[in-house]
C-alpha cells in the first residue's frame, strides 16, 4: 500500500503510539527495588566471542547498520580485550550466513566446553520481535524473538529457546556477556533480574499491561500499511492482554521466571531497549549503525574502568534526547553490578 516513505511514516506513528501508551502504564504501574549482593567472578580463562549482524538484504524491513555494528564492536574488543576465539555470522556473503540453524549452532559453539573463569561474549545486531507467550513465564504476556535472515522459511527464535540453548546449565564461574542491539530486547535471554542505574533490582508491578502497548503499536502499523486482517488479529490479542492486566501484575509469571531462569553462571545482558520499545537503525558520523552499539563503544572509549551500572547510565545519557529507546541491563542471578565492568 505504501512506498518506502509511507512505511517509514507508518512505523513512526506506531512508535509514537507505543510511547504514549508506555508512558501511561509507567506512571500508573508502581515499582519497587531490591539490593543485589552476589559478587561476579573474575575472568582467568579463555575469551570466546560470537558476533551476529543481519541487514536483511533485499527483504522487507532491510536494515543498514547491523553489519557495521559487528565490524565496529569486534574491532573495539580485539583492540582492548584479548579474544582467543571468534565466530562471525553476517549476510554480506563474506562470512557464514546468520540463518536460524547457524545462529543456534553459534550459541552451542559459544558455550561448548566452558568452565569456571572463562568469558563468553555475544553481540547481536538485527531485527527483534515479540509474539504471545505460551508457557506463562513472561510478566508482560509476550515472548521476545530473534529474526534470522531466513525467518520467512525457517522461522524465528523465541527467547525461551535462546535461554535453553545458550544460557541454561552454564557452569558456575563462567561469565556470559550479551549485547543485544535489536527491538524488544530487554528479556531476549530470558534473564529474571532487571537493574536500574543505581545497581538495584527493579520489580515492576504491571508488566502485562505494558505488553499491551506493543500490540497497540503493531495494530496501528498494520492498519496504516493496509494489512486489515493482521490489524484485527493484533487488536484482539491486545484486548485479551488488557483484560488480563486489570487485576495487577502477573506475579505468578515472575515467580516462575525466577524459579526456572535463575543461573549459577554470571550472565549479564545489555539490551538496546525495553521489551516494549524499538531500537534505532541510525546514521551517526556518516555511518549507518545501531544506536545502542554506538553508545556502548562510545561509553567504553571514554572510560574502560566504569562499573556495569555506570556503563548503563552513560549509554542512556548518550542516547537521551535523540532516541526514544532506553538501554537496559539484566542478569541471571542477583549480581552486584556496581562492580567494575570487564569482559
Amino acid at each position: 500500500m505504501f512506498g518506502n516513505i509511507g512505511k517509514q511514516y507508518a512505523s513512526a506513528i506506531a512508535e509514537k503510539v507505543e510511547g504514549v501508551v508506555n508512558q501511561h502504564f509507567e506512571k500508573n504501574a508502581p515499582s519497587k527495588t531490591e539490593k543485589a549482593t552476589e559478587s561476579i567472578g573474575l575472568v582467568s580463562g579463555k575469551r570466546r566471542a560470537l558476533f551476529i549482524g543481519i541487514n536483511y538484504h533485499g527483504q522487507r524491513g532491510e536494515l543498514r547498520g547491523c553489519i557495521n555494528d559487528v565490524d565496529n564492536i569486534k574491532r573495539f574488543l580485539q583492540q582492548n580485550f584479548r579474544l582467543d576465539e571468534i565466530r562471525v555470522l553476517t549476510d554480506d556473503g563474506k562470512t557464514p550466513s546468520p540463518t536460524r540453524a547457524n545462529i543456534l549452532a553459534g550459541f552451542k559453539w559459544l558455550r561448548s566446553g566452558a568452565k569456571a573463569g572463562d568469558s563468553l561474549i555475544l553481540h547481536y545486531s538485527g531485527h527483534g520481535g515479540s509474539v504471545k507467550d505460551t508457557d506463562g513465564d513472561e510478566e508482560d504476556g509476550m515472548d521476545e524473538t530473534l529474526i534470522p535472515v531466513d525467518h520467512q522459511t525457517a522461522g524465528i527464535i523465541v527467547d525461551d529457546e535462546v535461554h535453553d540453548v545458550l544460557v541454561r546449565g552454564l557452569p558456575k564461574g563462567v561469565r556470559l556477556t550479551a549485547i543485544m542491539d535489536c527491538c524488544h530486547s530487554e528479556s531476549m535471554l530470558d534473564l529474571p533480574y532487571t537493574y536500574n542505574i543505581s545497581g538495584d533490582l527493579v520489580i515492576t508491578e504491571n508488566e502485562r499491561a505494558k505488553g499491551f502497548s506493543k500490540i497497540v503499536a503493531s495494530s496501528v502499523k498494520f492498519a496504516l500499511d493496509g494489512r486489515k486482517k493482521d490489524a484485527m488479529n493484533s487488536i484482539t490479542e491486545g484486548m485479551k492482554l488488557a483484560m488480563s492486566s486489570c487485576g495487577g501484575g502477573d506475579s505468578s509469571a515472575r515467580a516462575r521466571a525466577i524459579q526456572t531462569r535463575t543461573t549459577v553462571a554470571d550472565v549479564v545482558q545489555f539490551s538496546g531497549c525495553k521489551d516494549s520499545q524499538t531500537s534505532a537503525d541510525a546514521q551517526i558520523g556518516g555511518q549507518a549503525t545501531g544506536a545502542m552499539s554506538y553508545a556502548l563503544i562510545s561509553s567504553l572509549k571514554k572510560n574502560q574502568n566504569m562499573t556495569y551500572t555506570e556503563l548503563l547510565k552513560t549509554m542512556r545519557q548518550i542516547l537521551e534526547g535523540k532516541y526514544t529507546q532506553v538501554p537496559m541491563m539484566t542478569a541471571g542471578r542477583k549480581l552486584d553490578l556496581n562492580s567494575t565492568f570487564s569482559l
